[in-house]
C-alpha cells in the first residue's frame, strides 16, 4: 500500500488484484462499502477513485487477525488512514448483520476476498444484495471448475490452503446463479484463473500448465461484477 511515499511491503501483490477485480476507473460522486476490509487497501483506493463517501467494514481480520496469521488487528487500517489523511468511515460489524437498517445502502459494495470464509455464503450475498443500489464486486476462490452445473466444495477442516476459516469454495457456475438468485439480473465474470491441486499424503501443491491427472481437484480464484440494472 502506498502511504505518500512510502510504500507497506505488505503480503499480497495488490495492484495484480486490483486489476483482477476491474474496479471502475472513476467513483465519482459515489458511495462504496467495503465488506472485509482488513487493512482497507480497496477502501482507500475508492477514495482516491472519487468516491463521496466509503465505509469499511470487518469484524473477523480486525478482531481476530492475529490468532491466523493475518497481521495486527486493526492497527493496519488505522494506521493507513491516518498516514493518508483519509476520511474513510469505518465500522466493526458481522457480514451477517448487515443491512439497509445497520449501515444504509450504497452505489457500490465490494465483497472481496470474504465468500469462501463464510458459513453461509447465499445468505452474505442476500446482504449485500440488500444494501446495494448499483455494482456489487465479489473476489472469491473457486473449486469445482471442471463442472458446467452450479455447484459449491464443503471443506470441513484445512482442505483450502491449510486455512481452518475456509469453509465453501463454489464454482463460477454457482456464483453467477447465486448472484442472479439475490436480485441481479446482469452478472459478469471478469477474472478467472483456474490451476490444479494435487491431493496426497504429503499434502496439496498448485501444478500450472498440466494436463488432469487422477487424485487433482480444480481451483482458483474469480471475480464478478453483478448489476441491479
Amino acid at each position: 500500500m502506498d502511504l505518500g511515499g512510502v510504500r507497506t511491503k505488505g503480503s499480497d501483490n495488490t495492484p495484480s488484484q486490483l486489476r483482477r477485480i476491474s474496479m471502475p476507473e472513476s467513483l465519482a460522486g459515489l458511495t462504496v462499502l467495503d465488506v472485509g476490509a482488513w487493512d482497507g487497501f480497496y477502501s482507500f483506493e475508492a477514495e482516491r477513485r472519487g468516491a463521496k463517501r466509503v465505509l469499511a467494514t470487518d469484524r473477523q481480520a480486525w478482531r481476530s487477525g492475529e490468532a491466523f496469521g493475518w497481521g495486527t488487528g486493526k492497527a493496519g487500517f488505522e494506521l493507513a488512514r491516518r498516514a493518508l489523511g483519509s476520511r474513510v468511515e469505518d465500522r466493526d460489524i458481522d457480514v451477517f448483520d448487515i443491512s439497509p437498517e445497520t449501515v444504509g445502502t450504497f452505489d457500490v459494495v465490494l465483497l472481496l476476498g470474504v465468500l469462501y470464509h463464510l458459513k453461509d455464503p447465499f445468505g452474505a450475498l442476500e446482504r449485500m444484495a440488500s444494501v446495494t443500489n448499483k455494482l456489487l464486486i465479489v473476489e472469491t476462490a473457486v473449486d469445482l471448475m471442471g463442472l458446467r452445473r452450479p455447484a459449491m466444495a464443503f471443506y470441513p477442516s484445512r482442505e483450502l490452503n491449510g486455512d481452518p476459516t475456509n469453509w465453501f469454495g463454489p464454482n463460477v457456475a454457482c456464483v453467477k446463479e447465486m448472484l442472479r438468485a439475490c436480485g441481479f439480473p446482469r452478472v459478469r465474470c471478469v477474472f478467472e484463473q483456474p490451476w490444479l491441486e494435487r491431493v496426497g499424503t504429503a499434502g496439496m501443491k498448485k501444478i500450472r500448465g498440466e494436463a488432469p491427472f487422477f487424485a487433482s481437484v480444480q481451483r482458483g480464484r474469480a471475480a464478478f461484477h453483478a448489476w441491479k440494472d
